[in-house]
């Protein structure tokens, strides 16, 4: 978005938000709700709102014709007393569609977005008073939620101590985790986890020498294809400052591992152990080659895991997926990215009619209780063997089960052998892994001023990646990364280090993830 564009968009949400109406309200009722007898008292009849929801790749979403006339749509309001209108947007599209909508100040009563009230995607909507503060109504009407989401999500989601959603929560940060095809390992004759790069690259070469099309899946601007970047720990993303000699910095400032890291994934372009055209590689051809059996390791959330074995034998009948600990750099360390502890998150715009909100926090009460843990978890077969059965299962669960611990699904996995194995990986791997480092929330103006330079939670940013790229393809030498810093710099980095210090130097809304960060407080 470019610089006039952003400022113009918040101007006139701010408008918005004092003047205009949406969701069924009047601007006379804008002001937040009150307990006791000014209380908002619910509708008669089943609660109607509207919400939006990305579609997040999800098969059975995608595919729906109308996703509101869905049986498990049906169902679901039936359970909670709602008539839901919702309203998708494309995967693909969504920070871009998101923009659109609130440039169109056609808001929905709710919104999905990421857990934060700054996020690119909200376009400065929550700062504009586009949305409710929830803290009273929660209290009133909300108290399962209250209960059961850790205090770390609800940060994620205030503002100048005003909650501004109900986020899902994540438990366990080290998310995304490293898969291998168990049935390749013992066919290389690979007895022995990898633990190093070098190993790493070893496996995957006994994966070419078995003719392995991609034994290492790549992906579009290295996303869920980025462990090796956290084998040097110099991930390019939002979460990823640190602290080097008193000053806040970048952790790709890192020149040496940088390099390093740059130089693994052309050695295994220059050798056939990586797609060649991985920079072009979509999220759908991502998933379809791996469950095409094409794929010999690849990066993906571990609670998948179960879901994408099942769709995977049926084109490979006996093969055996596993999660192993991620590669390691010099320090010993490596794995993915540490999430926040907030996923998605819903936003009540500050328009919708007063009698809708006891309605619509109720709805979102009940998918923290045990009957709809149960409900969502394990209805369907828990066991699902076909593609149709396991796009369905993920649906309810995953989709449309919006408020949960989303790190695993606990009810389906403790149901068999399977899952329960799948567990102990949350207990015995993903603790020991995962990189963190200092996040400035709001994010920095000066990022969002130019966003050539500005990365997002997975993504480096744009200006980085197609150096990045570049390198590996051999286009450029690896050895000038300094310039590509000094590049970034020059397009605002400058602005970004001087804001960044200035806010360490205050401890102003600065967020610490993984236990080395705390030495930075």
């Amino acid at each position: 978005m470019k610089k006039w564009m952003a400022s113009t968009l918040v101007a006139a949400l701010a408008v918005g938000a004092a003047g205009c109406t949406t969701g069924g309200g009047s601007a006379s009722s804008t002001a937040t709700p009150k307990t006791g007898t000014d209380a908002p008292k619910a509708q008669q009849g089943p609660t109607k709102f509207s919400i939006s929801m990305r579609t997040l790749n999800y098969d059975y979403v995608e595919k729906a014709t109308n996703l509101n006339e869905d049986k498990w749509v049906k169902e679901l309001e039936k359970k909670t007393n709602t008539d839901l209108d919702i309203q998708l947007i494309p995967h693909a599209e969504f920070e871009k569609k998101m923009v659109q909508l609130f440039a169109t100040g056609d808001i929905p009563d709710v919104v999905q977005a990421g857990a934060s009230t700054s996020g690119k995607e909200l376009a400065g909507s929550v700062q504009a008073g586009v949305f409710l503060d929830l803290g009273d109504l929660l209290k009133q009407y909300a108290p399962n939620l209250l209960k059961a989401i850790p205090q770390a999500a609800w940060d994620e989601v205030t503002l100048n101590g005003k909650i501004y959603a109900i986020p899902e929560f994540i438990s366990q940060p080290s998310r995304r985790s490293t898969w291998v095809r168990e049935d390749l390992m013992k066919k290389a004759g690979i007895t022995k986890d990898p633990k190093t790069v070098d190993e790493y690259l070893d496996m995957l070469r006994a994966f070419k020498k078995l003719g392995v099309e991609n034994p290492f899946m790549g992906r579009q601007d290295f996303k869920y294809a980025d462990l090796f970047f956290g084998a040097y720990d110099v991930y390019p993303y939002l979460s990823q400052f640190e602290v080097v000699d008193g000053k806040v910095q970048p952790k790709f400032f890192d020149n040496e591992n940088m390099q390093k890291a740059l130089q693994t994934y052309k050695t295994m372009f220059d050798e056939g152990l990586i797609n060649k055209e991985f920079a072009t590689i979509n999220p759908t051809n991502f998933k379809n080659i791996i469950l095409s059996g094409k794929a010999g390791m690849w990066e993906m959330n571990a609670q998948e895991l179960l879901q994408w074995e099942t769709q995977l034998k049926q084109a490979v009948p006996d093969a055996k997926i596993k999660i192993i600990p991620s590669p390691v750099g010099t320090d010993g360390k490596g794995g993915g990215y540490l999430y926040s502890s907030g996923g998605r998150a819903y936003f009540i715009n500050s328009k919708v009619a007063k009698d809708k909100i006891p309605g619509i926090l109720k709805f979102f009460d009940w998918q923290v209780t045990e009957e709809a843990d149960k409900w969502f978890d394990l209805t369907l077969p828990i066991d699902p063997k076909t593609d149709a059965e396991v796009s369905e299962q993920r649906y309810l669960s995953g989709f449309l089960h919006m408020v949960k611990d989303d790190a695993f699904r606990k009810q389906i996995l403790s149901a068999t052998p399977e899952g329960k194995d799948l567990l102990k990986t949350f207990e015995t791997i993903l603790p020991n892994e995962g990189r963190g480092g200092l996040e400035f929330d709001p994010v920095l103006d000066a990022m969002q001023k130019n966003p050539d330079i500005a990365p997002l939670s997975d993504t480096g940013a744009p200006v980085l990646l197609s150096h990045m790229v570049k390198m590996v393809y051999g286009k450029e030498p690896i050895s000038d990364w300094p310039k590509v810093i000094e590049e970034w710099k020059s397009k605002g980095g400058n602005d970004v280090l001087k804001e960044a210090n200035d806010r360490y130097q205050k401890k102003s809304n600065i967020k610490l993830r993984g236990p080395e960060a705390q030495k930075w407080k």
